[in-house]
């Protein structure tokens, strides 16, 4: 997956930790799956930070 669609299964995960009528399963259940959508998410984005170009002083492109 993206890591737009990561984030929005995150948006929908937090969502539904926030209603009142989960059971404590259903909430361990939704907890692991966020910290497992969050993980993923941090692993894309240091993926893209190693690709990203910065350029020096001079105009030369460095990696990040």
């Amino acid at each position: 997956m993206s890591l737009e669609e990561n984030f929005a299964k995150l948006e929908e995960t937090l969502e539904k930790l926030e209603q009142d009528d989960l059971s404590l399963e259903e909430s361990f259940a939704a907890y692991a799956k966020g910290m497992e959508l969050l993980k993923q998410c941090n692993e894309e984005i240091d993926k893209v930070e190693k690709r990203v170009l910065v350029l020096s002083e001079e105009g030369i492109p460095e990696e990040f």
